[in-house]
């Protein structure tokens, strides 16, 4: 009677071979995949609308991710245009809006005016000479300015003064955005923005969210294996109303979504940091004295600057108990 032997043959016990050394390296890999997840740290950017949060996204790319490159920066110089576009636009319209209006310092410039509110707002404008001397001449009109001192009575982007205050350098055919400009930039964050850096060997993933009332619903997408939330306020916000229903005090909104977030019981194990944004705008409208916190929040008025409370060297007082 003959041996059985082995019917494998040595191509087949080759290929046998070659597929444990596979799956030993597929192990391995996904086992260190596994350690590197565990070690960093994701972190969600919540808050309501213009609080800020991708301006901080931006900053961590400029600080930690060598920045924006010459193409990307290229990208961003027709979201620039546009933003003084909006500007302009937005404060000549609010003119004869406000109770009591703003009228025109120099009544000849009501054609630079029409020229914004019907040429400008045209789909697709492609920003002609003439609207930017339109635009500079209207900005120089202490009428148009008397209604941009106003703007907290009507919605108007954080950054208007900032580039309308640049139009001879943005208006250069040999533009290139400074990290101030791309900082300052305004383009509404719709959907769900991921940004990965490294700061001391450490990996972080920063999700940023949309704020607006319509884009919350997508919030409960990025709970899953958080480690932190970073819940971000326009501390300067006191005196504006949402976008949305333009009546809600806008730090009052974010003041319920912060305690939202904080008593539900599914985030419980979420570390939660309140990021107080904007104090450079919130100091200038303190030391303004042309709207006063108490008059949107009356319980400051009782409120007193806490003793161990540390000013910034020559910060006034103001600033420091807002």
């Amino acid at each position: 009677m003959g041996c059985l032997g082995n019917s494998k043959t040595e191509d087949q016990r080759n290929e046998e071979k070659a597929q444990r050394e596979a799956n030993k390296k597929i192990e391995k890999q996904l086992q260190k995949d596994k350690q590197v997840y565990r070690a960093t740290h994701r972190l969600l950017l919540l808050g309501a609308g213009e609080s800020g949060k991708s301006t901080i996204v931006k900053q961590m790319r400029i600080l930690h991710v060598n920045g924006f490159n010459a193409e990307e920066k290229k990208q961003k110089i027709h979201d620039i245009k546009n933003n003084i576009k909006e500007a302009i636009e937005t404060v000549v319209a609010a003119m004869s809006t406000l109770t009591p209006p703003c009228k025109l310092a120099c009544p000849a410039n009501q054609f630079r005016i029409d020229y914004v509110l019907s040429q400008a707002s045209q789909k697709d404008f492609e920003f002609p000479s003439e609207f930017y001397d339109h635009t500079k001449t209207l900005w120089q009109d202490e009428g148009v300015r008397a209604c941009w001192e106003r703007s907290n009575e009507y919605q108007l982007i954080d950054c208007a003064q900032y580039f309308l205050d640049r139009i001879d350098v943005v208006r250069q055919n040999d533009y290139t955005p400074t990290d101030q400009d791309l900082l300052r930039c305004r383009v509404l964050t719709s959907g769900i923005f991921e940004t990965t850096f490294q700061i001391d060997k450490v990996n972080f993933h920063m999700f940023d969210v949309g704020g607006q009332r319509d884009e919350r619903r997508k919030w409960i997408q990025c709970f899953n294996d958080v480690t932190a939330i970073i819940f971000v306020v326009a501390s300067s916000s006191y005196n504006m109303v949402i976008r949305e229903d333009n009546q809600t005090n806008r730090l009052q909104e974010a003041l319920n979504l912060f305690k939202n977030i904080w008593n539900n019981r599914w985030l419980r194990t979420i570390s939660a940091i309140l990021f107080l944004n904007k104090q450079d705008l919130l100091a200038e409208k303190v030391l303004a004295g042309k709207s006063k916190i108490e008059e949107y929040f009356p319980e400051f008025a009782r409120y007193t600057t806490p003793d161990d409370a540390i000013p910034e060297p020559g910060e006034d007082p103001r600033v420091t108990r807002a």
